[in-house]
């Protein structure tokens, strides 16, 4: 067998076990091939008029969602428009937490659908536990990992570390290329949470991407 089709047939695999212990613990699953793909798909599961909010992601930046819901007919907390103040900043992700749709990310999901993801302030994982009406996670294929464990690691030495690097944070981490546990006051590794059920169905829905998205 070609190496292309065995790397096809993992990932299917992958996808489709993930998928099937998501819906079991309450998720709306959804997978599609492109990035692309998922800006139709998310934008036409918001209707016009809607509150929404977003949390830190990457992702979400590279879908294009954060521009399409900009000039859209919503009413964005976008706590990253140009020009804002620390506080209306904090005032957008107040507001944001109690939006019709909130968007976001994840930082790791396992194959057996656990949600594995660490805020700096905290929003972000407290929108995916309460809060808003409706959350959407867009994920990319490169997030998924086989245990809670691995997904800590993942998010810890792998993922926080690069975004430190990204906002230009004078840390540990982005010397030495790993965590160090810091106390730093500018750290943005503050708030762990494991997400392992869903209390309500199809509050939370999961748009799966085939391509590697974020971090």
């Amino acid at each position: 067998m070609e190496i292309k089709k065995i790397k096809l047939w993992y990932k299917e695999t992958i996808v489709n076990t993930a998928m099937k212990a998501l819906e079991e613990k309450n998720y709306a699953v959804s997978s599609v091939p492109t990035k692309s793909d998922a800006l139709k798909l998310v934008m036409g599961m918001i209707p016009e008029g809607s509150t929404v909010g977003t949390g830190g992601s990457m992702t979400v930046s590279e879908v294009g969602l954060l521009d399409a819901i900009e000039i859209g007919n919503f009413k964005f907390y976008n706590q990253y428009r140009t020009g804002l103040s620390e506080d209306k900043a904090n005032e957008m992700r107040t507001q944001g937490l109690l939006a019709d749709y909130y968007i976001t990310g994840t930082n790791a999901i396992t194959i057996t659908g656990e949600l594995i993801n660490l805020d700096g302030f905290g929003n972000r994982v407290a929108a995916i536990t309460y809060g808003p009406k409706k959350v959407i996670i867009i994920v990319g294929i490169n997030k998924f990992v086989n245990s809670i464990e691995e997904g800590i690691h993942r998010v810890r030495h792998y993922a926080a570390v690069l975004n430190s690097k990204r906002f230009n944070r004078l840390l540990p981490c982005t010397e030495t290329g790993k965590c160090n546990d810091c106390h730093a006051t500018d750290r943005i590794c503050n708030h762990l949470l494991v997400t392992y059920r869903q209390h309500k169905k199809g509050r939370v829905s999961i748009v799966i991407v085939d391509e590697e998205l974020g971090f």
